[in-house]
């Protein structure tokens, strides 16, 4: 994590070293596309990135929504993105982050390890008073290096028996998770034998992440100890990279399923609801 005013600190300094390269990951499920929100006013200097063409494979239905980019994909956007191997990364969004932490994942699963959450996102920022720009950004390209495999994942398969040895965690709204609504995947429900964990809870009424301690107390309460192989998913893989950040900073290591609910239920496959 970083926080607006370290942020803030490091962009006014005139000290050597890299600068960081800011990612504005605007992004809402079935809305319109974050740029135009981006050009009204963003983070001096910040990127901006699209989820759906830039953080997102597309393939069948019975790949999810969002598959993972291939490591060669995501190089070329984050070159695109001003990128080097030594530039620390801070992404940011407006929602408490739950779209750009999708970013922090995937650089961080490519191995660029220096990626940062600007904590509270923009309405953090703008909260404190700093100033916002209405330019669209392009950065001279970068020269980053990734190749994946940096950070866990699990597939269909391993979801479905997770829960016989380890704690599976479904980061969506409660109500999808028990079935009473679907609104995009083909079937409404969970993965059987997963425990629902909202990321909003994540968040204390700021927008911020909860503190180390309570996060601790939230994962404990719900099965999760230092000795628990743990994974988590969502939609589509978008909000449980929020969840595998939420867990870091609890202390815990966390497996991501790319493909989540939206994989899951476009196959053959058992769907408990219910609590």
């Amino acid at each position: 994590m970083i926080s607006v005013d370290e942020l803030a600190t490091t962009l006014s300094s005139s000290a050597p070293g890299p600068r960081p390269v800011i990612l504005d990951v605007r992004w809402e499920l079935n809305g319109p596309p974050g740029h135009k929100e981006y050009l009204a006013g963003h983070i001096t200097g910040a990127v901006y990135v699209d989820l759906e063409t830039e953080l997102s494979a597309h393939g069948l239905p019975t790949d999810g929504r969002h598959p993972v980019p291939s490591p060669g994909a995501l190089q070329e956007a984050a070159r695109r993105w001003g990128v080097d191997p030594d530039s620390p990364v801070v992404v940011y969004d407006a929602i408490g982050n739950q779209s750009a932490a999708r970013a922090w994942w995937l650089l961080r699963w490519a191995g660029h390890g220096d990626v940062r959450i600007l904590d509270g996102a923009l309405p953090a920022w703008t909260s404190a008073g700093l100033d916002l720009a209405t330019d669209d950004v392009r950065p001279d390209t970068g020269t980053v290096v990734l190749t994946g495999g940096g950070l866990p994942t699990i597939g269909l398969d391993e979801a479905a028996i997770f829960p016989e040895n380890g704690i599976l965690l479904d980061a969506r709204a409660p109500e999808r998770f028990r079935g009473e609504i679907e609104p995009i995947d083909p079937k409404a429900g969970h993965i059987p034998g997963a425990v629902s964990a909202p990321t909003a809870a994540n968040l204390a009424h700021d927008g911020r992440f909860r503190s180390a301690d309570e996060l601790r107390r939230r994962f404990a309460d719900l099965g999760v100890t230092d000795a628990t192989p743990v994974a988590t998913y969502c939609g589509s893989g978008v909000t449980a990279s929020h969840q595998v950040a939420a867990l870091a900073i609890a202390g815990f290591g966390a497996a991501l399923f790319p493909g989540s609910w939206s994989q899951w239920s476009n196959h053959d496959l058992p769907v408990a609801t219910g609590d």
